[in-house]
């Protein structure tokens, strides 16, 4: 009889588990936990602290009874793994309730590990204060001191996903959030422009946001604990939540001699087989590849975990699956706001040298008409080379998961703009326009490779000349233009332009602003007709706006 061991349950050892069980009946299976649970939903922990989901046990997938009466596996809690023996192919363990070692031996074992949540540093007697928020005994902690205390002060250290849903839900608590954030954004898959609509959404639900504030010293003073910041100012508040990130938990991989990637994560090949041919590692613990770079990274998502534990079992089964890669999609719910991203972001492709070029699209989740209807915000990448999509970032209140979504496929399937084009996607006034914004993208990348549109960003604008030695035109309507213009554009009207045509001095150049990039590709398709070459603004006079402040 086969015997695997798993050392970690949760995503990784609780699927991989369950999968090699519905592959061989016959196999003998040990999930070895150290902690009191086996399968639960830590991405469910900030929501429970907030209340919004109000009973503890449904964050408890499985128990210990459950996987045994259902899949006849044996889940041993409390029982935390010391070394491994690769010679011997045995675990030394260590039973925590009781202190006892014992070894467990083994034909394939799978490290499940995860990730371990970095702590700040604090002054010893700062540190009963300081909270991380990754485990059920994590959470459990914070809400007894929130009960006991009664805190009217939180600061959350990172701007992650963790800390940003521990902010939303300490709100709900009506306690007064402080995020403070070591670089000058939060979020780190999206680019910096992009992170402006949640940093808002945030400071206009009461969080208070400190950008660019790396943390010098953290201390017990009277009143609580003092926050030093490394600009000398500080904050006091009642406790803090440290959610500055994750590193890989690959003590037991390091003291057995398996390989380690740059990061510090485990190395696997595509059948995720450690540097030994009967260890296996899945989850938070393993070095991945970027799907769309296959440059070496941490990726931390319990959906990659889940497949590439089921390709593990696969394996030790005899079936040949293998693992592709960790494309990053992702989301968050920020407040109202729905943030989204899937492939790799703009620092990325610059950090690689990637030939790319990149559109800013602002499309309503529906159709106009239809009441209700909000904007979604989009930045895409493509290679200049073929339109073929690269990433994606989507921002907005409605529809947002939906259509990252698509664009996650669609990276996944190689697919160009050209491609998203050619879509039929599910249409009805509540749900879309004919035209989803999906197949809009595809034209723009479209339009822009074939020649027929050019373009230029945001961040272009300050450095066009106003010398006169180009056109520089506005073509919204005169009240879009009063309530605010960049200095040296003149108002043209789209509607208005083929009857002023004479006014554009056509030997010049001319630079097209709208208000979301729409009616300045119109204008400069009648400029083209009438040999007046033009570049437009992508994303238009509304996303400059947002993406300077």
């Amino acid at each position: 009889m086969n015997k695997t061991v798993i050392i970690g349950g949760v995503a990784g050892g609780a699927t991989a588990a369950a999968r090699l069980r519905r592959l061989d009946e016959d196999a003998e299976i040990v999930i070895l936990e150290r902690s009191a649970y086996v399968s639960y939903a830590n991405c469910g922990l900030p929501y429970h602290l907030g209340g919004v989901i109000s009973d503890r046990d449904d964050l408890i997938i499985k128990t210990a009874e459950d996987f045994l009466n259902r899949y006849n596996i044996e889940v041993r809690l409390l029982q935390e793994a010391q070394t491994i023996d690769r010679v011997g192919q045995s675990v030394l363990v260590k039973d925590l309730a009781t202190g006892a070692l014992y070894d467990e031996s083994y034909d394939n074992l799978i490290i499940a590990t995860g990730a371990k949540a970095t702590v700040p540093e604090a002054d010893a007697d700062a540190r009963d204060r300081v909270f991380t928020l990754q485990t059920m005994d994590d959470m459990d902690r914070i809400l007894v001191f929130i009960k006991e205390q009664q805190p009217q002060q939180v600061a959350i250290l990172g701007g992650g996903f963790i800390g940003i849903e521990a902010a939303e839900n300490l709100v709900n608590l009506g306690l007064q959030v402080s995020i403070i954030q070591r670089s000058n954004q939060i979020l780190p898959p999206l680019d910096p422009e992009m992170s402006i609509l949640p940093q808002a959404e945030l400071t206009n639900k009461g969080v208070s946001l400190l950008l660019d504030s790396p943390v010098s010293r953290i201390s017990r003073a009277a009143d609580g604990i003092n926050i030093e910041l490394m600009d000398g100012s500080s904050c006091m508040v009642d406790f803090i939540i440290a959610a500055i990130g994750v590193r890989p938990e690959n003590t037991l991989a390091v003291q057995a001699g398996l390989d380690i990637g740059e990061h510090g994560g485990i190395l696997t090949d595509e059948h995720m087989r450690t540097s030994d041919p009967r260890i296996f590692a899945v989850g938070d613990v393993v070095e991945v590849h970027e799907y769309v770079s296959q440059n070496p990274s941490l990726i931390a998502l319990a959906g990659p975990a889940t497949k590439q534990a089921r390709i593990a079992a696969d394996n030790i089964y005899g079936i040949e699956s293998t693992y592709q890669g960790t494309q990053g999609s992702q989301i968050i719910k920020v407040f109202d706001l729905a943030v989204a991203s899937t492939g790799i972001n703009e620092k990325q492709a610059i950090s690689q040298s990637l030939d790319y070029d990149k559109i800013y699209f602002s499309a309503s989740n529906h159709a106009d008409y239809y009441p209700g209807s909000t904007d979604i915000q989009f930045k895409v990448l493509f290679l200049k080379s073929t339109g073929k999509i690269l990433g994606a970032q989507v921002i907005g209140y409605e529809g947002v998961d939906k259509r990252c979504d698509v664009l996650a496929t669609a990276i996944r399937a190689g697919m160009t703009g050209s491609d998203l084009g050619e879509l039929q996607l599910c249409y009805a006034p509540p749900f879309s326009s004919a035209k989803d914004p999906i197949n809009t993208i595809g034209y723009m990348i479209e339009n822009l490779l074939t020649g027929k549109l050019l373009q230029f960003h945001w961040h272009d604008v300050d450095q066009l000349p106003t010398d006169g030695t180009v056109n520089l035109i506005d073509v919204r309507t005169p009240s879009e233009y009063d309530r605010g213009h960049v200095f040296g554009f003149v108002n043209i009207p789209v509607d208005d332009m083929r009857r002023r045509i004479d006014e554009i001095d056509a030997s010049k150049h001319t630079y097209l602003i709208c208000q979301q990039g729409v009616r300045s590709y119109t204008a400069a398709r009648i400029l083209a007709a009438h040999g007046i070459k033009s570049t437009h603004l992508c994303g238009g006079y509304r996303f400059y706006s947002l993406a300077k402040l």
